[in-house]
């Protein structure tokens, strides 16, 4: 077993890491509820940046529905940044061996 080597794909491999948490800062996905009444937006580091809610939802008798199409869709939108995530780590990571056989 090669410690310098090891040494140097660890240090390989936070830098990916860095990169690829940057990078997610910049990426967006979508998730929707109710038919795409409810629409949120997040980035692949987890912050919401915009919300659409149709016009018909926007009654106090659909308050609830409301409610629950918003939660429905952050839960959508997160499903969606948790698989983008993993396609974009496998791809920027796939150059890098096991770390040491591990």
């Amino acid at each position: 077993m090669d410690i310098k080597k090891m040494m140097e794909q660890a240090q390989q491999m936070q830098f990916k890491l860095r990169e690829m948490q940057e990078k997610f800062k910049e990426i967006f996905v979508q998730g929707q509820a109710g038919g795409g009444l409810v629409k949120v937006e997040i980035s692949c580091a987890g912050v919401a940046r915009s919300i659409d809610i149709d016009p018909s939802l926007l009654s106090a008798d659909e308050k609830e529905t409301l409610e629950d199409l918003i939660v429905a869709a952050m839960n959508s939108a997160n499903d969606a940044r948790e698989a983008r995530v993993q396609d974009e780590s496998k791809s920027m990571m796939g150059g890098m061996g096991q770390l040491g056989g591990l």
